[in-house]
């Protein structure tokens, strides 16, 4: 099929980005709601600490691994595949690595929950200092790891739609993993602790409530594989066991993959470090992990569906050799995540308090633990544009064929992350907000190494027009961090309540961002009020 003839069938990718941005909202707000709901009912303490460390190991595999190393590689392959040998060597392709998968992922689930005293040792030391914290730890770990095989499963599926241009379907997953976790582990809590009933109002669920919340987030992720089989098969997908080791195209995979899976584990592998620091303090798990859940939310809306809908569209042209249409949209991609995270954090790091307070305080989560979380988020926010930049960034190395690069970056950025960390909890003293602060340190310097590199091969703007951009975005940025404490901050004097000034807050922080955007020239500001109208009801047709 000829570039012209398949260009019509290609959803552009800013459109694309579009419908995954709208997905993954839902799926950041019900995920959001899926710790709100268990941060309520455990507290930031010693139950919530030990569901969060339990949960991470298996988590961080599906961030690095199934939804990171194994989608990008699996996509570029796929992709690859179906543009020059056709539809059936690609649905070929995609049985052999299912079935490996399987079998490797159900090998390592057995290994994990064999040696899971060992893996809890290494990753979360310091619950030791509370007793029976830790032999908690070890049995929620074992129960949660299988969650692993059944994303990464999903991870491939979504890898094979998303080639064939079917975005909203894999990206309204994670929705429905979200709220089968919730309303499952809410449920099984009540089951396996049913005295809480008798005060549902206001329960005090203990350990016994922890493992039906396990069970529950393992329904969830059965389900998150579930609901994208019915779009494969409408794709003419059909699953035939098939297992060969020693294809070719399993170790072209791992080639491109095993890069990717130490390159993609950056922020991740970083965040689990933090964690291990973090377990010496009482809370300081919880308290990180709820401020890094905030900041997935802008993470997935811009940094993720835009690496999503530009991973194909780069593949496609490094394929066809036109270099120029790869530079345009990476250069398109960038641009457009750092005009739209810029303000985010900026949002974030002057509402810390009132967001954390409005989202997290209820239940056992009290006062102190809201501003111990804001304090984390506000150093989180200082690295969210490093973070979706990355997410854009290094698909466009696989696709280039030079997996090493962000492998070798990440490296970097893991050994300066325990150093400076060793050093924050040492030497400096500045606590779990340090190592949040080291976090965005890391991802910034990171993002940079990777924009450099990638200059070397494609052309995505001059260093000055990149100053220039950037330095309007921050203008614009400070605007809006100025506008919505302003605002918040006059509310708060004549007596409003914190949730409701928040509202107002947020709608003065993005109007004064877009206003001082069009004033300094920033096209993206047209482009994103475009896609906003078409979104509204009765826009379809306009812009």
């Amino acid at each position: 099929m000829s570039a012209a003839s398949a260009a019509p069938k290609e959803k552009s990718t800013r459109r694309a980005a579009g419908v995954v941005g709208l997905a993954v909202v839902a799926s950041r707000l019900f995920g959001l709601l899926r710790e709100v709901v268990f941060a309520a009912m455990f507290g930031a303490g010693e139950l919530l600490d030990v569901y969060i460390a339990a949960f991470r190991i298996p988590n961080l595999l599906r961030d690095m691994f199934a939804e990171g190393a194994l989608s990008i590689a699996f996509t570029t392959l796929f992709t690859r595949t179906w543009e020059k040998e056709g539809e059936a060597p690609a649905w070929a392709l995609a049985n052999l690595i299912l079935s490996t998968m399987i079998v490797v992922m159900g090998v390592i689930c057995v290994t994990a929950i064999l040696f899971a005293p060992a893996v809890v040792e290494v990753t979360n030391f310091g619950f030791h200092n509370v007793p029976g914290k830790f032999a908690l730890a070890v049995q929620l770990t074992r129960i949660l790891f299988p969650f692993i095989l059944f994303v990464s499963l999903a991870a491939a599926v979504m890898g094979m739609l998303n080639a064939r241009f079917v975005f909203a379907v894999p990206a309204s997953a994670s929705t429905v993993f979200n709220i089968v976790s919730v309303v499952a582990g809410v449920g099984l809590a009540f089951a396996f602790q049913p005295q809480a009933l008798a005060h549902w109002r206001h329960p005090a669920f203990d350990q016994r409530a922890l493992y039906g919340v396990s069970l529950g987030v393992l329904l969830g992720g059965l389900a998150q594989l579930s609901m994208q089989l019915p779009s494969l098969l409408r794709l003419g997908f059909r699953f035939r066991w098939r297992l060969a080791f020693t294809d070719p195209r399993l170790a072209e995979l791992w080639r491109l993959m095993w890069p990717s899976l130490i390159a993609s584990a950056t922020v991740q592998v970083n965040v689990l470090v933090n964690g291990m620091f973090a377990s010496e303090i009482n809370g300081g798990q919880s308290w990180l992990y709820c401020a890094f859940r905030l900041m997935q939310l802008p993470i997935g809306l811009f940094g993720v569906s835009l690496a999503t809908a530009t991973l194909p569209a780069v593949t496609r042209a490094a394929a066809r050799g036109d270099m120029a249409a790869f530079g345009h949209t990476a250069k398109d991609s960038l641009r457009l995540a750092a005009f739209l995270t810029l303000p985010a954090a900026a949002g974030l790091a002057v509402l810390a308090r009132p967001i954390i307070g409005v989202i997290y305080q209820h239940g056992r989560f009290s006062l102190h633990d809201t501003v111990q979380t804001a304090s984390a988020l506000q150093a989180y926010a200082l690295g969210l544009a490093g973070y979706a930049a990355i997410t854009v960034l290094r698909p466009c190395f696989y696709a280039l064929n030079r997996p090493k690069i962000p492998l070798v970056v990440s490296l970097i950025g893991i050994g300066l992350n325990l150093l400076l960390n060793f050093l924050n909890m040492q030497v400096f003293h500045f606590g779990h907000v340090g190592l949040a602060l080291i976090t965005s340190i890391v991802a910034t310097v990171n993002m940079a190494q990777l924009a450099f590199a990638l200059r070397r091969h494609v052309d995505i703007g001059s260093a000055v027009s990149w100053l220039g951009f950037l330095a309007r975005c921050l203008l614009a940025a400070a605007a809006c961090g100025a506008l919505a404490w302003a605002a918040d901050d006059r509310l708060a004097m004549l007596g409003v309540a914190r949730w409701v000034r928040l509202g107002p807050a947020v709608g003065a922080g993005v109007l004064g961002y877009f206003a001082f955007a069009r004033l300094v020239g920033l096209s993206e500001s047209a482009e994103a009020w475009a896609m906003i109208r078409r979104r509204l009801p009765g826009g379809r047709g306009r812009g």
